[in-house]
């Protein structure tokens, strides 16, 4: 399968000028028909606590705007944005949407970003999605999430195949990103695919580092630190191989990982 991974430097608070840089970035990339295209968290406003500004409201661009991706692209298309919650706070999600342009799976961050405040912005999800996407069983995660391998684990005892994390990671903690991005494809024997932004906000400078790694840990594809779009092919034979091959996945010990990550029977695909 193929990815193609958009690396953007989003402008603060202007969907307008970051649905143009993605469409840029993609008629130079021209990913072709049947792949996966992956955009950051909130990529159309940047890590906003202002959710007033954030939130997609009643025309619901931003769901316009990958819909229309997909349509154009012929492709799956994951993209982070934010919609409202009952309660008036926001829900950081990642949305997927198929080749016809409908909405195939909606993903709430588990974990808002207590250090920045987010989470007295932002309300938490409460489930693991699993979704088929370009033939591959995927499962979508946001930023900070990263920080919490159980998550994961649970993702790859429901089927997943490959683990996309999309973020606004800052520069200062660089490192850790590509350090976990790699774990987390060791250890849930999968691949991963992490796509960051570039550039700054008011807040936080950040640095790029969008990474593909395999179900070894291999470093597929890696981008550097300004906007660009990562292309890179997915080999799923390879996870399907090494996970029965080296069968770890089967090993958990499930009294010591809670119901949370039990297998599950069915297609697998869970909503929030």
């Amino acid at each position: 399968m193929r990815v193609t991974c958009l690396q953007l430097e989003t402008v603060w608070e202007n969907r307008q000028a970051n649905y143009a840089r993605a469409w840029r970035l993609l008629e130079a990339a021209a990913p072709p028909p049947g792949g996966l295209i992956v955009l950051p968290e909130m990529f159309a406003t940047g890590f906003s606590m202002n959710v007033a500004a954030a939130a997609e409201g009643n025309a619901r661009p931003t769901e316009g705007f990958l819909a229309a991706v997909a349509c154009e692209y012929r492709c799956h298309v994951l993209g982070g944005l934010v919609s409202r919650a009952a309660g008036g706070r926001g829900r950081n999600e990642a949305v997927l949407y198929g080749p016809a342009g409908a909405e195939l799976a909606r993903y709430c961050k588990l974990h808002p970003f207590s250090y920045a405040g987010e989470t007295e912005h932002y309300e938490p999800g409460g489930q693991v999605v699993v979704a088929d996407a370009a033939g591959a069983e995927l499962s979508p995660f946001v930023c900070y999430d990263l920080r919490f391998p159980e998550v994961f684990r649970a993702a790859a005892r429901r089927g997943a195949e490959v683990l996309a994390v999309i973020a606004n990671w800052p520069a200062s903690r660089q490192e850790h990103w590509t350090a976990l991005l790699r774990a987390r494809a060791i250890e849930n024997q999968a691949c991963v695919v992490g796509v960051n932004r570039c550039g700054a906000d008011p807040n936080v400078a950040y640095a790029g580092g969008s990474a593909v790694f395999g179900p070894r840990g291999e470093a597929v594809a890696a981008a550097g630190e300004g906007e660009q779009a990562l292309s890179a092919e997915l080999d799923l034979s390879a996870v399907r191989t090494w996970r029965a091959e080296f069968p770890a996945l089967r090993d958990v010990r499930e009294e010591f990982f809670g119901s949370f990550g039990k297998r599950t029977d069915g297609d697998g695909c869970h909503t929030v």
